[in-house]
This record gives structure tokens, C-alpha cells and sequence, in this order.
């Protein structure tokens, strides 16, 4: 077959018209050493800390030491594919997580991929895992409050908008039904829920992803787990990856809630990837940056000036203690860098008082300027009269010859560590709390059976919420006590009826 000149010629023509000029340079290294989803290269010579690395396989990994000789890389996902002496190349990102609208209803991973089984997450944004929190001048006083649904918390430790409140205790005392119950509370409230699971059972967070969808949470709320079967390195991640999600929100003007659950298994992921890594260890065997690592993650929760929008992202982290020893090293590092801290006591847990809260050791340092007036007048006492109460009980129970006034006392401290009781999943709106604490302090209950507290309490809302709304109402909206005696007349109306219906089933 003979080929002309002319064909050729057009052909030669034809690949100098297409050809391009333009290299493609790629700094490639050699990986050296992989295992424990620790991997270490050879001849990345210009890789930045956090940047996202890809491996031969397709796998990605992040730098994390930078060494002279060779760079640690910390690899996302699987590793069994990846041998010494395949190449890993830069792409000059810095490790970023996808963020927007199409993220709220989902569950993900640490690394922003759904894993719901609903489909790919439509969204054109991404934020880096690591951003520098918010400055001093950046930043404004805490001042509307965040409602948890919770008497005991609403009532005694107060949270913000833009605050940090470690949730500490040990393990099995209700620490992540606080954290559920404050995003079930958060229904109609204009805030975006976030809730990180580090190191959780896979069947646990599927059970309260389940109870989030039945009390229609889901709706305002992003899942993103790193399970324990998952790399340190996802562990470790998950807490970033949610912070960068929750920021998006923040600087776009909106409030956020975001929960860390919990920073005691992230340190421990921490803790196993610098050893790795070969870190030297400190206390605990801890490397000497686990301060920094959740200082500048929690630093990030802020109530943002009103010129950069005025939004906001408050941080419930939860920590666990090991026998209730706050004085451990983890435990102390998160109390140093939080605004207060609510204290679940086991023995209160297993006593029947649930929430389990101390009173005694849980503060809040900076929600008392967001709690409302009305809360703030019903609960001013109520600190002291629960520590008066335990030291009186304990005395109490070395003798019975009490004089009236320490009667009293007893009487009214039992009624209050009643009150404050409350259901798993049975948040109560502000409103409703400030009418139980009213009637609690102005003395309405002093008559009741302890035991008859519950019934009382439901009882009493459903009469205000058919005979008085407008009292609970204008308490929700102007956040005061009413200055006529409407809410005292109110519950003297319920008491009559109370005890008539009371006296009708006691003759009966």
C-alpha cells in the first residue's frame, strides 16, 4: 500500500497544530516505610504540613512531619494496597473537607464523603480541616442564650451562643443524651446541629441517628462519624472535618452547635499516630502538642463581631473520666480551654437523679450574661440551696431530732433535686422551665408528695397550656417574669384542682 507525500504532509501538519509547549511538572517522592496507616516518603522536598497527598495506588494520606530526610504521612482509608517503593506526589492542597447546604441531613465521614446510602452530596464548596479561630477583635460577648431543653443545665449552668462547655464524666452517665437532647431542644430555633462521633459504635451512632429523624432533628442537623474500626488518622480528623462544616455556617451569619464525642478517643488517635510517627512521648505518653491540638480545634467556636455577620458556633465537648478523676491529664487540658464545665457524678446516675449533674463541681463562666432575666430571678438561689441540701442530708442521717427550719430545708431540697429531674428525649422550652422553678421556689410545692412531683409537673403544664397560654406566651417573647400576679394566680387555680383531684383519688 503506498502512502502519498500530500497525506503525510497534512498529517505532520495536523500534530504541529495541536502540539502544546506546556510541562506538567510534579514533585514526586518514593514511600520508604508503611504500616499502622503510617506511611513515610523520600524526596518530597517541598510539601507543606496538612497538605493532601496522593499515593500510586489513587489512596490520599496528609503530611504531618517534616523532617529533613523524609516526610510522615498519615494515610486516609485503606493502606494494605500501598508497598515501599511505590510514588506519592503532591497536589498542593491543603487537606480541605467539602461544606454547604447539601451537607445538613446527612451522615459522613471524616472526610466529607456520605456514607447514609443516599447518594452523593451536591455542593460546590470546601473549606481547609485546619483554620485559624477567630481574633479578639473579631469576636463579641456571649450574649444570646442557648436553650438545652434541660432544667438542670438551663437553670444552673447556662450556655450561650459562641460559648464552650466541656461535658465531663464518666463512662455510661448520660453524656451523649445531654448532647442529643440540646439538638432535639434546637427544633425552630434558626441553628445548624452538627454532631461528631469520634470512636463510637457503629450501632450507637445508628441509634442516634434514629432517635434525631424521629423527633424530626435530622432536618438541621450533619452526622459525622469515624467509627473504631476506622484508621487513627479519621479519628483524628473527625473533629476538624466537622469544625470546617460548622464554619461555613458561622461566617455565612448563622448559629451553629456543634458537639465533639468524644476529645478522649480523639487524644488517644493522636496519641497512636505520633508514636507512629516516632514523636517523642510525654506525660501519659501523650506528644507535647495534645494541648495545642484541642485548643486551637475548641478556639474555633466563637460569636462572631457584628461586622464579620454577627454568627455564631458553640462547642459542647465531651470528655471521659476514668473513676471521676477530673485531675487527669486530658481532662484538665480541655477544663483550662473551655468557658465551664457540666460535671455528670455516677453516683447521682445510679441514685435515679438524671441528669446526673453536680451542681457543686459544674460552672458555667460566661452563660450567665445569655440566660434570660425571668431564669435568671427563678434559679438565682437554687445553687446554694441543692449544696446546703446535700451537706444537711448528710448530717441528717445521724439523727432525727431536727428543728423545724432544717425540716424545712430537707423538705424543699428533696422537692428540688425532684424538679430537676427530667426524660431522656423530653426537652422543655424555657417557658415551661421558669413555671416548674417558680412554683418550686415560691413555695407551691412544699405540700406535694415527693413522689407526686412528675404528675404534678405535666399536670400543671397542661393547664397553663389551655387556660394560660398567654402567660407562657408573653414569658417566651420578652424572656421576664409577668409584673401582675398572673402566674401566681395561675398556679393557685391548678393547686385547688390538684388536690381536689388528689383527694377524689385517695377516697377512691
Amino acid at each position: 500500500m503506498s502512502i502519498k507525500a500530500e497525506e503525510i504532509s497534512s498529517l505532520i501538519k495536523q500534530q504541529l497544530a495541536n502540539y502544546s509547549a506546556d510541562l506538567s511538572v510534579e514533585e514526586v517522592g518514593t514511600v520508604t516505610y508503611v504500616g499502622d496507616g503510617i506511611a513515610r516518603a523520600h524526596g518530597l522536598d517541598n510539601a507543606m504540613a496538612n497538605e493532601l497527598l496522593e499515593f500510586q495506588n489513587g489512596s490520599y494520606g496528609m503530611a504531618q512531619n517534616l523532617e529533613t530526610n523524609d516526610v510522615g504521612i498519615i494515610i486516609m482509608g485503606s493502606y494494605d494496597d500501598i508497598r515501599e517503593g511505590d510514588t506519592v506526589k503532591r497536589t498542593g492542597r491543603i487537606m480541605e473537607v467539602p461544606v454547604g447546604e447539601g451537607m445538613i441531613g446527612r451522615v459522613i465521614n471524616s472526610l466529607g464523603q456520605p456514607i447514609d446510602g443516599q447518594g452523593d452530596i451536591k455542593t460546590d464548596h470546601t473549606r481547609p480541616i485546619e483554620f485559624k479561630a477567630p481574633g479578639v477583635m473579631d469576636r463579641q460577648s456571649v450574649s444570646e442564650p442557648l436553650q438545652t431543653g434541660l432544667k438542670a443545665i438551663d437553670s444552673l449552668v447556662p450556655i450561650g451562643r459562641g460559648q464552650r462547655e466541656l461535658i465531663i464524666g464518666d463512662r455510661k452517665t448520660g453524656k451523649t443524651s445531654i448532647a442529643i437532647d440540646t439538638i432535639i431542644n434546637q427544633k425552630d430555633q434558626n441553628m445548624i446541629c452538627i454532631y461528631v462521633a469520634i470512636g463510637q459504635k457503629e450501632s450507637t451512632v445508628r441509634a442516634q441517628v434514629e432517635a434525631l429523624r424521629r423527633y424530626g432533628a435530622m432536618d438541621y442537623t450533619i452526622v459525622v462519624t469515624a467509627g473504631p474500626s476506622e484508621p487513627a488518622p479519621m479519628l483524628y480528623l473527625a473533629p476538624y472535618a466537622g469544625a470546617a462544616i460548622g464554619e461555613y455556617f458561622m461566617y455565612n451569619g448563622q448559629h451553629v452547635l456543634i458537639i465533639y464525642d468524644d476529645l478522649s478517643k480523639q487524644a488517644a488517635a493522636y496519641r497512636e499516630i505520633s508514636l507512629l510517627l516516632r514523636r517523642p512521648p510525654g506525660r501519659e505518653a501523650y506528644p507535647g502538642d495534645i494541648f495545642y491540638t484541642h485548643s486551637r480545634l475548641l478556639e474555633r467556636a466563637a460569636k462572631l463581631s457584628d461586622k464579620l455577620g454577627g454568627g455564631s458556633m458553640t462547642a459542647l465537648p465531651v470528655i471521659e473520666t476514668q473513676a471521676g478523676d477530673v485531675s487527669a491529664y486530658i481532662p484538665t487540658n480541655v477544663i483550662s480551654i473551655t468557658d465551664g464545665q457540666i460535671f455528670l457524678d455516677s453516683d447521682l446516675f445510679y441514685s435515679g437523679t438524671r441528669p446526673a449533674i453536680d451542681a457543686g463541681t459544674s460552672v458555667s463562666r460566661v452563660g450567665g450574661d445569655a440566660q434570660i432575666k425571668a431564669m435568671k430571678k427563678v434559679a438565682g438561689t437554687l445553687r446554694v440551696d441543692l449544696a446546703s441540701y446535700r451537706e444537711l442530708e448528710s448530717f441528717a442521717q445521724f439523727g432525727s431530732d431536727l428543728d423545724a427550719a432544717t425540716q424545712a430545708k430537707l423538705n424543699r431540697g428533696r422537692r428540688t433535686v425532684e424538679v430537676l429531674k427530667q426524660p431522656v428525649h423530653k426537652p422543655l422550652p424555657v417557658e415551661k422551665q421558669v413555671l416548674i422553678l417558680y412554683a418550686l421556689r415560691q413555695g407551691f410545692l412544699d405540700s406535694v408528695p415527693v413522689d407526686d412531683l412528675g404528675r404534678y409537673e405535666a399536670e400543671l403544664f397542661n393547664f397553663f397550656d389551655s387556660n394560660h397560654a398567654d402567660v407562657l406566651a408573653n414569658l417566651a417573647k420578652t424572656g421576664k417574669l409577668p409584673e401582675d400576679d398572673s402566674l401566681d394566680a395561675g398556679i393557685k387555680a391548678f393547686a385547688a384542682t390538684f388536690k381536689a383531684s388528689a383527694a377524689t383519688a385517695a377516697t377512691n
